[in-house]
């Protein structure tokens, strides 16, 4: 039952909201998931989380965000534990690919870009895909600058690199047999690593 003796407000509700969210996400997936389905996860009136988001594609980018802003963190967290620019190449191969079918990040990324959106909703998710592409080209120039990586080009190395990458993610949820038998984080490291290899 929803607890209506005290309705949570302001950072509070919008917190408890996107948590709900992504466990009625991984329970019913982005397409079927309701938004009385996260109210009733989040202890609060379904109007009260429209009331707060206006609609589930909003919620939904706004779990999306939450989510990338965390993964992100722990990318950031695990770069600086690393010694090189190639073990830090590793890493962001490791954090971009799906975990696998079931991936409830890239499901609601794949979700999201399938929907349309209005100018704010691109804007986001334009923002969240240049936000993984500048840390991929950071780790390019500092591999350069200490003499790892070869002079390619970082922005165009980066478009291609980004491009392999979404379309082994795509085959990762798919569940195509081939990365059933063969790692796909080790494939891909293995390709960028062949061209930035100096030497």
């Amino acid at each position: 039952m929803v607890e209506r003796k005290r309705q949570p407000s302001g950072d509070e509700a919008r917190g408890r909201a996107m948590r709900a969210a992504i466990g009625a996400i991984a329970e019913k997936g982005p397409a079927g998931v309701r938004m009385a389905d996260i109210a009733a996860r989040a202890g609060m009136s379904t109007g009260h989380i429209l009331y707060h988001f206006g609609r589930k594609d909003r919620l939904l980018l706004e779990v999306l965000a939450w989510s990338e802003a965390d993964l992100g963190a722990r990318f950031e967290e695990a770069a600086e534990q690393a010694a090189t620019a190639t073990e830090k190449l590793a890493l962001f191969v490791r954090y971009y690919l799906p975990r696998g079918e079931g991936d409830e990040r890239y499901g609601l990324w794949t979700h999201m870009f399938a929907r349309r959106h209005d100018d704010a909703g691109r804007k986001l998710l334009t923002e969240l895909s240049d936000t993984w592409d500048a840390r991929l080209e950071a780790v390019v120039r500092e591999g350069q600058s200490r003499g790892e990586f070869t002079p390619v080009d970082p922005v165009d190395f980066t478009i291609r690199a980004v491009a392999m990458l979404n379309g082994i993610s795509a085959d990762i949820m798919f569940g195509r047999p081939r990365w059933q038998q063969a790692s796909p984080d080790a494939f891909a490291i293995a390709a960028l690593e062949r061209e930035l290899r100096t030497g």
